[in-house]
């Protein structure tokens, strides 16, 4: 598989191909040992940066919450009963 592709792949098909690139480490051939061990690092090096990009918009979704939320009104001070 050429690594150029990765980007392109939607989450679900990169976790799959993560799952098997693991699987075929473990109990393929030695030529597709090999080629898994070459592509992992590749495919979990892009499901790092897909994690940390959709932690930092949810950062910056939580702050526009925050920043788009009326402040809430001051109370007034207790005044002394005479």
């Amino acid at each position: 598989m050429d690594v150029a592709k990765l980007p392109a792949m939607e989450d679900s098909a990169l976790s799959v191909l993560h799952e098997n690139a693991e699987r075929l480490e473990r109990t393929g051939t030695k030529s597709q040992q090999a080629a898994a061990a070459a592509l992992k690092p590749a495919i979990e090096a892009e499901l790092a940066a897909r994690r940390e990009t959709k932690r930092s918009l949810a950062r910056e979704a939580a702050a526009a919450k925050r920043a788009a939320k009326p402040a809430a009104p001051k109370k007034a001070p207790k005044r002394k009963a005479s």
